[in-house]
């Protein structure tokens, strides 16, 4: 099998040295399409899974400042300033109780990015793979982020409710006389929460890509290593 590759390749490079260079390119790329496309899909799926098994492990996103999920706008105001006169601990408790609903999303959010996966094309995966670093990551995000927002709102709301977290807001509210604002400041803490649960994803997956592509012992099957190697 390997022999079989290594002479087409051969035979490839030399046809490609006698073409022309646009005729060239094309024949290297007929080859090595398929391989890149499949490379892209196995390095961001794995990428995807180690992400979200490791943000979806018990305090995932809380413990890590670089993901942790921060209380929305006048929240967050509301949190600052109270945390001045060390008055802050209900909505210190509210914050961490986001980022423990963000962990429970991950199962749901690790399937979501493995049907996006899918969603790469043959046609950018030769530049994907020729790219930075990050440059999957940053494909999938800029091709996926919109949808993956409106599937992963309904877990988020359930996990947000299962945690407590509707609960500890309307108490923190009270205690800080903004009781009426409880409804928008549900919406506001949804799709906040969404969306930077999202970003802590797509930071590691960033990350795991990275890995993959600088460090030969992360690709873990012969196409990673063909593409990437």
């Amino acid at each position: 099998m390997q022999n079989r590759f290594a002479r087409r390749a051969f035979l490839a490079a030399l046809a490609a040295s006698l073409a022309p260079p646009a005729a060239a390119q094309q024949l290297l790329d007929s080859l090595t399409q398929a391989d890149a496309s499949r490379g892209i899909r196995d390095a961001l799926g794995l990428a995807a899974l180690n992400a979200t098994t490791r943000l979806g492990q018990p305090n995932g996103f809380w413990s890590n400042v670089q993901v942790r999920i921060p209380l929305p706008g006048l929240l967050l105001q509301s949190q600052q300033m109270l945390a001045r006169f060390g008055m802050s601990k209900p909505l210190d408790d509210l914050q961490k109780s986001l980022n423990q609903a963000a962990e429970r999303t991950m199962p749901e959010a690790a399937g979501l990015f493995a049907n996006a996966v899918h969603t790469i094309t043959i046609a950018d995966a030769i530049d994907i793979v020729r790219g930075g670093d990050d440059s999957a990551t940053r494909y999938l995000r800029g091709r996926t982020e919109t949808r993956l927002t409106t599937l992963l709102k309904p877990p988020m709301t359930d996990a947000l409710t299962a945690s407590g977290a509707f609960t500890l807001m309307r108490a923190a509210l009270r205690e800080v006389g903004l009781a009426s604002m409880t409804r928008d400041l549900r919406a506001e803490v949804i799709n906040v929460s969404t969306a930077k649960a999202l970003d802590g994803c797509f930071t590691f997956i960033a990350e795991e890509e990275r890995a993959i592509r600088r460090d030969p012992l992360r690709r873990t099957t012969d196409i990673l290593r063909r593409v990437f190697g």
